[in-house]
């Protein structure tokens, strides 16, 4: 059977060129092909496996809660413990205004629920977002897309999404009573990991409580320890009113949620019922295993020595234009040619990476938080091979 032409023929794809590794098996920092090539995971497959692949903890999760029981019915009706204690969980690591959690299929679901609940909840409909952020693919989501590029072709979108500069004075001062909800990425990840001041921040937070307009913070790329600490928002002294993840929240499988507290999410359980709702959203085992994941990363201290590790890759790669917030980076290339060359060099010599949507001069650097030093020393050596090659 060739599973190339079989994946080209009956598998929906998403670009003209995908990579196309045939991957077998993964485990720790490490992948593997079918003809049994082993690649390090320099982007956690898009900052999913924030532990590492198949961590024993986690497979175990999966394999208890599935031999227990699997879907019972629609979200939301029957108490299930994997999602009552996941919720719990998260809740006990959040500020209290953080209490309530609404579990999801993904992040950009994740998102759809939060412009409906800050709907909801504000009784208006005017939403700011910021250029070069993704929030998702989905129509509300993709309304949000911080370009016009991937936005175009797919018009019309909702109405009353305004778009302004990341960290820009224009955005606060656009904030005002008939705004629903200011929805941006605490750290941005898309355009090659970029920290705002925190100053920006602080004063979006204010013209929130001004205008009662609610502040959605998306960490579902920047969450769970990837920028150094367990929320990103914490670096900025600013909690939201509503936190949106997803990725690394399912310890590998799919699962996303937004949270608020319990007086802003119990709007959508009247007026009408079932204001929010789906069939899969907080899977029993995707839930057991996003747990599992979490106990890891906080038993582990792994969050805690990020931001050593993440001077381990700029010594590195000492000489070259590198950003890293954590374990959140990137290289810069020069040119989008080169970039793509630099991704595939990499993969010849077993090293995955890839280039940003709104950033594609610059290399991919989103690492496992369990990686070590003698891992960052080997893929930085295949990535300044690349760079040096692909001049």
């Amino acid at each position: 059977m060739n599973h190339r032409q079989l994946f080209l023929q009956h598998v929906a794809q998403t670009s003209e060129a995908p990579l196309g590794l045939h991957i077998v098996r993964a485990q720790g920092v490490y992948q593997y092909s079918a003809e049994g090539k082993k690649y390090i995971d320099l982007i956690s497959g898009f900052s999913v496996a924030n532990i590492g692949h198949s961590h024993p903890k986690v497979v175990a999760a999966v394999q208890q809660q599935a031999a227990a029981f699997m879907h019972v019915i629609v979200y939301g009706e029957f108490i299930q413990t994997p999602q009552v204690a996941y919720a719990h969980l998260l809740a006990k690591h959040l500020p209290e205004s953080l209490n309530c959690v609404y579990f999801t299929n993904s992040g950009t679901e994740a998102t759809e629920g939060a412009m409906k609940l800050a709907k909801r909840v504000t009784g208006k409909t005017k939403i700011l977002c910021a250029n070069n952020s993704y929030h998702g693919s989905t129509q509300g989501a993709l309304s949000l897309m911080g370009s016009e590029y991937w936005r175009n072709a797919f018009r019309p979108l909702l109405p009353q999404v305004y778009h302004f500069n990341y960290d820009s004075d224009e955005l606060v001062d656009a904030i005002d009573t008939d705004t629903a909800c200011v929805i941006l990425e605490p750290i941005q990840a898309e355009s090659g990991s970029t920290k705002p001041r925190k100053e920006w921040l602080q004063a979006i937070r204010k013209k929130c409580n001004d205008t009662c307009t609610l502040l959605i913070f998306d960490e579902i790329q920047v969450g769970f320890g990837k920028t150094g600490t367990l929320w990103a928002f914490e670096q900025f002294g600013v909690v939201p009113d509503v936190l949106l993840l997803g990725k690394a929240l399912g310890g590998g499988m799919p699962l996303g949620a937004f949270v608020a507290h319990q007086s802003l999410m119990s709007t959508l359980t009247k007026n009408p019922v079932l204001g929010h709702i789906s069939t899969f959203g907080g899977h029993p085992v995707s839930c057991a295993a996003g747990m599992a994941a979490m106990e890891v990363l906080l038993e582990t201290g792994w969050v805690q020595q990020v931001n050593e590790k993440a001077a381990w890759f700029m010594q590195e790669l000492a000489g070259y234009d590198v950003r890293m917030n954590g374990l959140l980076g990137s290289v810069h290339t020069g040119s989008f040619e080169r970039t793509k060359a630099v991704v595939h060099h990499c993969l010849e010599n077993g090293l995955i990476t890839d280039w940003f949507l709104f950033e594609q001069e610059r290399i991919r650097i989103s690492a496992p938080l369990c990686i070590t030093k003698e891992e960052v020393v080997e893929a930085c050596s295949i990535l300044k091979q690349a760079l040096q090659a692909c001049t």
